[in-house]
C-alpha cells in the first residue's frame, strides 16, 4: 500500500476500527506495522504501543537533545567564533585538482554502442571504487566549502548530513553491490544524525532546515520517526502566506544566524518537500508555484542556494517522478527548458551540469532528444585515473544578490562523481534499449 502522510494517525484510526488489528498492534507492534505498511524497520529500533484507558493516562516525553546545554548555547553564537567554526568544518581541504586529460579511449576510437555500454559500466565501477575510498567510517560523504570571491580563504572539508543524502539520492539508481553497500552505510549515518521529531540541520550553528530534512527523510523513509510522519506537522507549519515552504525552521531556543540572508521560498527546497510529502492538499500551493516558475520561464536566478538552472530542473524532475501523476503535465515543458540550456555546441556546460541535465531528461522521458553516445564519451573523458570526476560547484550563493552573505560554494569530487554515476546509469540503459 501507499504510505499515508501521517502513518501514525492512520494506524491509530485503523486500531479504532479493527479490534483484531488493535490486538496485533499492541502485542507485536513492529511486525504489525511492517506488514500493514509494507516496510522493513531497523532491527535496533524498538517500537512500543501504549493503550490508554478510562483510568490510565500515558504522558510520552520526547528524547533529550543530542547536544548538551553548553553545546546548544555555543551553537547560538557559533558563527562568530572561528574556533567553533573550525570544529564544524573539519580539516583544511587540499587544493583544487586540475581537470582530467581527455581519455585516450575516447580520443582514439569511434566507439560502437556496445563498446560504449561496456566502457560505461567499467567507468561506473571505477567511480564506485573511488567513492568507497572517500566515505568515512561513519558512512558520511564529504564536501568542500570554498569562497569564490576570495581564494585566500582556506578550503575546508565538511560532512553535513545533507551532502550524504543528496549523493545517495543520485546513487540509488545504481544496482551495483558496492553502490548498495555505500547507500546502506550512509543511511546508518543519517539515522545517527537525526534530531527529534525527524529534522536535520546543515551546520550545528545553523537552525534546522527543510532542505536537509526532506532529502534525509527521502533516504531513510523507513526510520520509525519518518515512517510515522512525526516531522510532518513541523514541516507543514513552516509555510508562508502563499503556501510555499520556507527553508529555515526557526524556534526560540535555536540558533538564528540566518537573519541577514534569510531567503525563504526556494524552488529546490519546495521541490524536495513535495517529493517527500507527496501530492496532497498541503503541497498544492507549492506545486502551483513551481509550475508558474516553469511556465513563465522564471527558473533562472530563482534560487539562492542552487545558482544553476539545470540543478533546479533536476530537483523538480525528481519530485515529479515521486508524485506521479500530479506534475506529469510538466514533463514536456521541463524537457524544453533543459534542452534550451545547451550552448552553440549542444553542450550543457561543465560535467556536473551535463550529468544533472542527462538525469533530468531521463526523468522527463526525453533522454532520446540528445546524443546519448556523445554524452557517454564526454563523461568517460572527464574521469580521473582514480575513478573520480572533477570537483565543481554543486550549490551555494555565488553573488550578493540575496543579502550580505554570499559567494560561498560547496562541491567535491565525491559529489560530482555521484551525479556522474547516475547519469551513466541512465545513458547505458538508453543505449541498451
Amino acid at each position: 500500500m501507499k504510505k499515508p502522510n501521517n502513518a501514525e494517525e492512520f494506524l491509530v484510526s485503523r486500531a479504532g476500527e479493527d479490534s483484531d488489528f488493535r490486538e496485533r498492534l499492541l502485542g507485536k507492534p513492529k511486525e504489525t506495522i511492517e506488514k500493514e505498511l509494507g516496510v522493513t524497520l531497523a532491527e535496533d529500533h524498538e517500537i512500543h504501543v501504549h493503550e490508554e484507558t478510562y483510568t490510565s493516562t500515558h504522558l510520552v516525553l520526547p528524547p533529550c537533545s543530542k547536544l548538551s546545554e553548553a553545546e546548544r548555547e555555543a551553537a547560538k553564537t557559533g558563527v562568530a567564533s572561528l574556533e567553533y567554526l573550525r570544529k564544524t568544518l573539519h580539516d583544511p581541504a587540499p587544493a583544487l585538482r586540475s581537470p582530467a586529460p581527455e581519455s585516450e579511449y575516447v580520443r582514439q576510437h569511434a566507439a560502437t554502442t556496445r563498446e560504449l555500454v561496456k566502457a560505461g559500466r567499467k567507468s561506473i565501477r571505477r567511480g564506485l571504487d573511488f567513492l568507497e575510498s572517500t566515505i568515512d567510517e561513519n558512512g558520511a560523504w564529504h564536501c568542500i566549502r570554498f569562497n569564490i570571491a576570495d581564494p585566500d580563504i582556506p578550503r575546508h572539508f565538511e560532512r553535513p548530513p545533507f551532502i550524504s543524502a543528496l549523493c545517495v539520492l543520485a546513487l540509488e539508481c545504481c544496482d551495483e553491490a558496492k553502490a548498495k553497500a555505500l547507500c546502506t552505510a550512509t543511511k546508518t549515518y543519517l539515522a545517527n544524525t537525526i534530531e527529534y521529531p525527524g529534522l536535520w540541520r546543515y551546520y550545528r550553528h545553523l537552525p534546522q532546515d527543510l532542505d536537509s530534512t526532506t532529502t534525509c527523510s527521502l533516504v531513510i523513509g523507513t526510520h520509525p520517526w519518518i515512517l510515522l510522519g512525526r516531522n510532518v506537522p513541523r514541516i507543514l507549519a513552516n509555510r508562508d502566506e502563499e503556501g510555499r515552504f520556507m527553508t529555515w525552521v526557526l524556534e526560540e531556543d535555536e540558533p538564528n544566524v540566518v537573519s541577514r540572508f534569510r531567503i525563504e521560498a526556494d524552488p529546490v527546497v519546495n521541490a524536495n518537500v513535495i517529493a517527500y510529502l507527496g501530492d496532497n492538499p498541503e503541497t498544492k500551493a507549492a506545486q502551483r508555484w513551481l509550475k508558474s516558475l516553469i511556465a513563465d520561464g522564471s527558473l533562472e536566478g530563482s534560487s539562492k542556494w542552487y545558482p544553476d538552472t539545470v540543478t533546479i530542473c533536476y530537483a523538480i524532475t525528481r519530485a515529479m517522478i515521486r508524485v506521479q501523476p500530479a506534475l506529469d503535465q510538466l514533463r514536456p515543458l521541463l524537457a524544453d527548458r533543459i534542452l534550451g540550456l545547451r550552448d552553440e555546441q549542444g553542450e550543457f556546460g561543465n560535467i556536473l551540469q551535463t550529468a544533472q541535465a542527462v538525469s533530468a531528461l531521463y526523468n522527463t522521458g526525453s533522454l532520446e532528444s540528445i546524443d546519448a553516445k556523445r554524452q557517454v564519451e564526454r563523461l568517460l573523458s572527464s574521469q580521473h585515473e582514480d575513478g573520480s570526476w572533477p570537483e565543481l560547484l554543486a550549490f551555494g550563493d555565488q553573488s550578493l544578490k540575496w543579502g550580505a552573505v554570499g559567494q560561498i560554494g560547496h562541491g567535491s569530487e565525491a559529489v560530482t562523481s555521484a551525479f556522474c554515476i547516475e547519469a551513466l546509469e541512465r545513458l547505458v540503459e538508453i543505449l541498451r534499449a
